[in-house]
């Protein structure tokens, strides 16, 4: 006799800031240094300093003290950092976090009318927004929509999610994930895109909602080993581009990019149905 597969239900996800990364390779053989220096600085003027606050719209937050950080180009607080990339066929990579889609528009624009973009092409782009996925919740949640005899989606489930949704976008930890700060103290980068696979027998969107859940938990508990070695930026880009997530760390130590990547690979998680693109990894330049 034949079961029915469980059904597959997405998780639901909050969502903070825009992200847009920009890798870029010099037309000239060589930008000396004092040049390079120069240019990125008169394009850090353009777009304006960083911000690490969002604004009180965004956030919907209802802590006291929400502000709305310092205003940058691009319509709202954010920021953005240049990467000289290290081991690369490109030369720079530019990030930058805005409140909106329409802020990182503008925030592309501004670079475009710099010196310092005249001196470039374009290599690659990736965008997406800060992202942090409620497995966990959804889980429960759907668990106990089926023991009352509901529904994802049903009137319930989606006040209850709505409570814990708005908890949980009021904790410290996941506003850090929502709305990053660039750590003055990590000075090294590393950027990759990832997907889930969807091949027949390894499909990440055919298993369970509580499946993933547990994956996911596992994968989680890797990362929270390098905690104050290794800041970790996911943000989501399905709707956005071919890939489906980036993911963009911070170190100290460059080798800590070697290791916690190893050690999340060895997760079932990753073992199984991660897929991944090229890795860009450079240093912050000083601004």
């Amino acid at each position: 006799m034949m079961t029915t597969p469980p059904i597959a239900h997405p998780p639901a996800t909050l969502e903070g800031w825009y992200a847009l990364h920009q890798i870029f390779r010099a037309k000239k053989a060589q930008i000396q240094p004092r040049e390079l220096n120069r240019m990125i600085k008169a394009a850090n003027a353009k777009l304006g300093g960083p911000s690490s606050r969002p604004s009180a719209s965004a956030s919907k937050s209802k802590r006291k003290g929400a502000g709305r950080g310092k205003e940058v180009a691009g319509s709202g607080p954010g920021w953005s950092c240049f990467v000289s990339l290290i081991g690369s066929t490109a030369d720079l990579m530019v990030i930058h976090f805005r409140e909106t889609l329409d802020g990182i528009g503008e925030a592309q624009s501004a670079l475009a009318q710099t010196t310092l973009a005249r001196a470039l092409d374009p290599v690659y782009a990736f965008l997406s927004v800060t992202e942090a996925g409620l497995y966990h919740i959804s889980a429960e949640l759907a668990r106990a929509a089926e023991a009352r005899g509901g529904k994802v989606g049903d009137e319930s489930y989606l006040r209850a999610l709505a409570e814990r949704s708005e908890q949980e976008r009021a904790s410290a930890h996941v506003m850090r994930r929502l709305y990053p700060k660039l750590p003055a103290d990590m000075p090294y980068v590393c950027f990759y895109p990832m997907s889930k696979r969807r091949e027949e027998s390894q499909n990440w969107y055919t298993l369970s909602l509580d499946e993933r859940s547990r994956l996911m938990q596992s994968h989680g508990l890797t990362g929270r080993r390098y905690a104050g070695k290794v800041q970790q930026v996911i943000t989501g880009a399905i709707g956005l581009d071919a890939w489906e997530w980036g993911v963009t760390l911070f170190a100290k130590d460059a080798l800590d990019f070697k290791k916690l990547v190893t050690d999340m690979r060895f997760d079932e998680v990753s073992a199984k149905y991660a897929e991944f693109g090229d890795f860009y990894v450079g240093k912050v330049i000083s601004r």
